[in-house]
């Protein structure tokens, strides 16, 4: 009853009871080599990219 007068006899049900779900647990270490791999890609795709532009006498990005 304290609590139901501390919040101005408010009886909305969200703000005595939490409906919020729990968030699914991530897994860093598998992310980190995800992106590292990606990494990986993009610098390989940049350089073939900078081959193209240098065979076309265009300075690279």
């Amino acid at each position: 009853m304290d609590e139901i007068e501390k919040n101005d006899y408010n009886l909305n049900i969200s703000r005595y009871v939490s409906t919020a779900t729990a968030e699914e647990p991530i897994d860093l270490q598998a992310v980190n080599a995800e992106l590292k791999e990606i990494e990986k890609r993009a610098a390989k795709a940049a350089e073939t990219h900078n081959a193209f532009l240098k065979e076309l006498g265009l300075p690279p990005v």
